[in-house]
């Protein structure tokens, strides 16, 4: 998987510190200008969708949430990714021609409200071989009491555009790069061609738009954001809007679709998990191979654990973030089965591309998602893609584990494929990628461990196959030589 996404990645623009859910009440709106973004864990049976590429010349990776109830807004979510990147969701021909040649993409999400009746998903798309930084995003809105898909423009009351690009114009006054006397203009146009795109609120109720490259800036400015202070922007509000807002400064834990309301969520492990001791095995005197599974936890992991319980085989799996927080469940069974849980990042970015803030957010929300699922913080690190640099390596604070085999499952959805690719090449101490997102790698995993079996494998955790040998952080691992076939 050197760039494999994890069942999710249109990337956002993050916050910059994980806004709470929980957040206090507030008695009016006030000044602040985080925006307000939420994790709803609290929404039953949410699932996020995810699919990627790893090909080198054409890399692309993305996902975005399907909210039960909300199917309207689910569309709308991925027809956005497929206008990105057409061959999102293909089982075949997932190879890259014509205009989506040489791609390097990833597009993630993030939710700015999912409470009461109302849905906020902003999506973000890093283009790393477009001009400037390759930022764009745009957020999409859903009304739980129409039942409706709508763009961020159904936030503000019909008679409010000239009070808007006022507003905005004013906003935006005196920022580099903006186009002095003719902003206004600029804005009122972008407004009637539907191109505000991205609007979203403060935590203290305040509007905010983010305007993508060459918006109402010049090209080399970059996006530019303008904020509306919250008493300004409340008067300009469609009905949707107001709402919206509300969940910006106080935010709930219930998502109301029409008549329907979400459970609660299921109560946070009061106790770490413990693990059913494993098997003692010494990979230098018995034939080893570590079986790792990145991107989930998805829709056929439990049918995974099942097999590998079956089996008896422990193995490793390299979890996103993102999902991890959503499937909290099927990550403590992962654990409670004795296998190891690994960090591959929040949202599967190109961590070689990220800051070193970036890269230390990226890992430490997976590593709290993890810890709050089981009770135990990941201690291996497999980056996104397989993608390293000394950068990477001083900020993981962690072993960093890539793979001497790859299925290429993420280009080959065929099950037979896939076990052959294994049983053909694999030796004593490898490393297997696969991905538990995928239908048919999963499916091929039977075949593999009757095949391995009779060739008196062992199928053990990451950390099993180097034994005592103590991982360093920072220290790449693809295979343990050292296990040697002493048979």
């Amino acid at each position: 998987m050197s760039r494999t996404v994890a069942a999710a990645t249109l990337v956002v623009v993050a916050c910059l510190s994980a806004c709470s859910e929980s957040a206090a009440p507030q008695d009016s709106f006030g000044d602040s200008e985080e925006i307000r973004t939420v994790t709803p864990t609290w929404i039953s049976d949410l699932r996020i969708v995810g699919d990627s590429s790893d090909d080198e010349s054409c890399s692309w990776s993305a996902s975005y949430p399907a909210v039960p109830g909300a199917d309207a807004l689910t569309a709308t979510l991925r027809s956005a990714v497929e206008t990105r990147l057409p061959v999102f969701g293909r089982s075949e021909n997932r190879g890259c021609s014509g205009e989506t040649a040489n791609l390097d993409v990833d597009i993630d999400f993030e939710f700015l409200a999912a409470a009461g009746d109302v849905i906020g998903v902003q999506l973000t798309t890093f283009d790393y071989s477009g001009a400037g930084d390759g930022i764009s995003s745009a957020s999409y809105w859903f009304d739980g009491r129409t039942r409706q898909s709508v763009p961020s423009t159904a936030l503000i009351a019909e008679d409010a555009t000239d009070r808007l690009v006022t507003a905005f114009a004013k906003a935006l006054s005196g920022k580099a790069g903006v186009q002095g006397d003719g902003l206004k203009d600029a804005l009122g146009s972008e407004f009637r061609a539907g191109k505000l795109n991205d609007l979203s609120f403060t935590t203290g109720g305040a509007l905010v738009a983010d305007l993508d490259r060459g918006t109402a800036a010049v090209p080399p400015a970059g996006r530019v954001r303008a904020v509306i202070p919250a008493a300004e922007a409340t008067a300009l509000l469609s009905d949707l809007g107001r709402r919206a807002q509300e969940q910006a400064v106080r935010p709930t834990n219930r998502l109301t679709i029409g008549d329907t309301p979400a459970p609660p969520p299921p109560p946070a492990p009061t106790s770490p998990v413990t693990p059913p001791p494993a098997a003692e095995v010494n990979c230098q005197e018995v034939k080893c191979v570590a079986l790792t599974f990145d991107d989930g936890p998805g829709p056929f992991t439990a049918q995974l654990l099942d097999t590998l319980a079956q089996h008896d085989a422990r193995a490793t799996f390299f979890v996103v973030g993102q999902n991890a927080t959503y499937n909290a469940a099927l990550v403590r069974r992962v654990a409670e089965a004795g296998h190891e849980i690994g960090n591959h990042s929040w949202s599967h970015p190109d961590l070689t591309k990220q800051t070193e803030e970036q890269i230390r957010e990226q890992l430490s929300r997976t590593e709290q998602a993890v810890k709050t699922a089981t009770g135990h913080a990941p201690t291996l690190v497999r980056p996104p893609y397989g993608a390293m640099n000394d950068k990477v390596r001083a900020n993981a604070g962690k072993p960093l584990v890539l793979w001497s085999v790859d299925t290429e499952d993420w280009k080959f959805h065929d099950s037979a494929k896939v076990a052959q690719t294994v049983i053909s090449t694999v030796k004593p101490g490898d490393i297997v990628l696969i991905h538990d997102i995928h239908q048919t790698s999963v499916a091929a995993v039977p075949a593999i461990l009757n095949a391995l079996k009779e060739r008196d494998y062992h199928f053990v955790t990451t950390s099993q196959l180097f034994g005592t040998t103590p991982l360093a952080a920072g220290t790449t691992y693809s295979s343990n030589p050292a296990a040697a076939d002493r048979s």
